[in-house]
């Protein structure tokens, strides 16, 4: 009896601590860097420039500009440093604890830290209008962690968001000039995110009481994973031998990242019927395992670009990418309650739903110009552009904190005369626009309805963000 009560009671009080705001997603996850020779030029044009086998991934169209086999390699630095300005307050209290109290704690630290980023592209001539291409890479990732005595750590800890992505390509052309290309990328992905949780409600409205050593926070660690596919469609096109054009469109999809939900160090009310001791209505500190899943939308996107040269010795870039980002409208974490009917309303207000967090993201745009100078046969010098639209509007979050930004870049390319490889390399700084002002607060959708309200409007984190970021980046490339 006492096991089965207390079983129960672990699980409500793990569907109650998830529904508290955790966001995995908070910023635009997409990834600039695939190659360093697209990156000397902020990727203006990548579309209709196809260097070397990168265009795996750019546009596979382009792979039916390259002869024979071809190989590239690679890897980028990102470095993003995010840290919360002085003035950063949180309220976790509930509203029937008095008197209110704001949480002690630092500012959090430099939330993230450098990540390497590889890639592996491969070409290969079937014949004079067939080429076949394989990528592996990273199209999508994120990572932030706080330190542990952050002020918001009841909203954010550690988050990350790691893809890999297999990429199959095929590219036919008409022997006129026109190409068309086809990819499909075979995506990993991996999430996870955790924060401490604020046990202090449960512990002073605990009517029996409280099990000596009930700490006054625990700690929640949600990880998952799945695979999922999307598609893409490219064409190039030589309007004459200085200009040609690219064009390449990617499907969306949704992944289902599942995976467990673990607590630690969760303060429960122990339920009527508990025998003595600890008897009902006392407070105890547990450790739960719950199965969860969280939806992930991966958005559609459409990229074009141009390259024109001017002259034997300069070539001019552009492109544009508009990405679908509006698909990811809210962050959901869904699992099962045994002890409920699987029709029953869970706290997050929908049946099985154990976190709602309003997201509404928007559509975005990213423009790109850059160019190259040839100066000699073995060495060309870029530089390029690119003005990038963070998708976050209306709710920033302490998970990652994000505001439109300018990508600046130089690049350097050597390619020994007869030799058949190229090397690149490229750095960049991202400038970001604003220091986006976070507004985390709880979340529920309410019961049989569709608009999102604050679950405890005592319970908030504020704070504005410093925001800077630079990446370096090396391409290997080989014809054979």
């Amino acid at each position: 009896m006492r096991s089965t009560l207390l079983t129960r009671a672990v699980r409500l009080a793990t569907l109650a601590a998830v529904a508290a705001p955790t966001s995995v997603l908070a910023g635009g996850f997409s990834l600039n860097e695939q190659s360093a020779s697209a990156m000397g030029v902020a990727n203006a044009g990548a579309a209709a420039n196809p260097e070397n086998a990168t265009t795996v991934f750019f546009n596979p169209a382009g792979m039916s500009q390259l002869k024979g086999t071809n190989i590239s390699f690679g890897a980028a630095i990102l470095d993003i440093d995010a840290e919360a300005k002085e003035g950063a307050r949180a309220n976790n209290q509930l509203p029937s604890i008095a008197p209110q109290s704001e949480v002690q704690g630092s500012l959090g630290g430099d939330i993230a830290d450098p990540a390497v980023l590889p890639n592996v592209y491969l070409t290969h001539e079937i014949n004079d209008s067939i080429d076949v291409g394989f990528g592996i890479h990273a199209p999508y990732g994120l990572a932030a962690d706080y330190e542990d005595d952050f002020v918001g750590r009841f909203f954010a800890d550690k988050t990350e968001l790691t893809a890999l992505s297999f990429t199959p390509a095929i590219s036919v052309n008409n022997g006129q000039g026109l190409s068309m290309g086809l990819g499909l990328n075979v995506m990993y992905v991996e999430g996870k995110l955790t924060k401490f949780i604020d046990n202090s409600g449960t512990i002073a409205q605990a009517p029996g009481g409280v099990v000596p050593g009930t700490p006054a926070q625990g700690y929640a660690d949600i990880e998952g994973d799945d695979v999922a596919v999307t598609f893409q469609v490219g064409f190039l096109y030589e309007l004459n031998d200085r200009t040609q054009i690219g064009l390449k469109a990617q499907t969306g999809t949704e992944l289902e990242l599942k995976g467990d939900a673990k607590f630690t160090n969760l303060a429960v009310a122990t339920p009527a019927g508990t025998p003595t001791p600890p008897g009902p209505g006392v407070a105890v500190a547990i450790d739960s395992t719950e199965p969860a899943r969280v939806p992930l939308a991966i958005p559609e996107s459409i990229t074009a670009g141009i390259r024109h040269s001017l002259t034997d010795e300069i070539t001019v870039l552009a492109g544009a990418t508009y990405s679908r980002w509006s698909r990811f409208e809210s962050l959901d974490i869904y699992g099962r309650d045994s002890s409920k009917p699987l029709t029953a309303q869970s706290p997050g207000g929908m049946p099985n739903q154990l976190t709602h967090i309003p997201e509404e993201w928007e559509n975005t745009w990213q423009l790109n110009v850059g160019g190259i100078w040839q100066a000699t046969p073995e060495w060309a010098f870029k530089a390029g552009y690119a003005w990038d639209e963070s998708p976050v509007d209306q709710y920033v979050t302490a998970r990652i904190p994000s505001s439109d930004r300018h990508w600046l870049t130089l690049g350097a390319q050597w390619k020994p005369a007869q030799s058949g490889w190229t090397v690149d390399a490229a750095v960049g700084t991202l400038l970001f626009t604003d220091d986006p002002t976070v507004s985390d607060k709880s979340y529920v959708l309410t019961p049989g309805g569709t608009i999102p309200s604050p679950a405890d409007t005592n319970s908030f984190y504020e704070g504005e963000y410093d925001l800077e970021a630079w990446s370096a980046a090396i391409q290997i490339s080989k014809a054979f």
